[in-house]
């Protein structure tokens, strides 16, 4: 079974730049997006055998989510049921597979100067504690533009990045805790020790150049690791300045 999340940072912009033809040569079973960035009726995309699901934020060309599942799921729901004040910009979509529960996510951005850090902060409190309410009736996959990287490692210029958005130990803490509570990083997982980045800025080169960061990730419940076979980062897919990233179970 073969899963792929991709931040297109724009789903009609991406189109033009080979979304559609990297779609249909993966065929995934799941393909998840974040950042569609348009609303309901502004593209035309429902590929043929598969089941299509939109989560649209109410601000025009902001935020947004989408899955793409072959095999239909027992349910759906968008948001997290954690109280209007996270909800409305798009940013959450569960599936419920039978086996497990499949969640897409883009997690709020800190943003320049910090300034929706706090917000941020309490954001992922309530994504952990809705995540964990799933997990107690059934294993959960969850992945997404998560707008962290949570180690050194995960960034190419560690040192000089400290305290900026998306490295900020707030930010790295609350992914720890995450973790913590009974869930993988599953590309770390399989590949401990391999510097890999799946977002680059568009300047000073920095994609032609690999300098880039970790943020968009495939999480799964610890007891769920041994379905685990492979974790992918598709590098080398153009179309967004992330890339799709992608998760392989046996």
């Amino acid at each position: 079974m073969k899963l792929i999340s991709w931040n297109v940072n724009g789903l009609r912009a991406c189109m033009g730049k080979g979304f559609a033809e990297f779609f249909e040569s993966e065929d995934a079973d799941i393909f998840a997006l974040q950042e569609t960035k348009l609303q309901e009726g502004q593209i035309d995309f429902a590929p043929e055998g598969y089941h299509c699901f939109w989560n649209y934020a109410e601000k025009k060309g902001y935020s947004g989510t989408a899955v793409f599942t072959k095999k239909e799921p027992l349910r759906v729901f968008n948001g997290m049921d954690m109280g209007e004040r996270f909800e409305g910009e798009g940013r959450v979509i569960t599936l419920d597979m039978g086996d497990f529960y499949f969640v897409t996510v883009y997690t709020p951005n800190a943003q320049r100067e910090l300034t929706r850090l706090p917000f941020r902060c309490e954001w992922e409190d309530a994504f952990r504690e809705y995540l964990l309410s799933l997990d107690a009736d059934k294993p959960v996959i969850v992945c997404g533009d998560m707008n962290v990287a949570h180690n050194e490692i995960d960034l190419k210029n560690a040192k000089s990045n400290r305290g900026n958005a998306g490295f900020t130990d707030e930010e790295r803490e609350k992914f720890s805790i995450l973790l913590d509570s009974g869930f993988a990083d599953t590309f770390r997982t399989v590949y401990p020790d391999r510097a890999a980045y799946t977002w680059w800025s568009y300047m000073f080169k920095a994609r032609e150049k690999d300098v880039g960061w970790r943020i968009d990730y495939f999480l799964a419940s610890r007891r769920f690791l041994p379905n685990v076979k492979d974790a992918l980062i598709y590098k080398d897919v153009m179309g967004s300045d992330h890339c799709p990233v992608g998760l392989i179970l046996k």
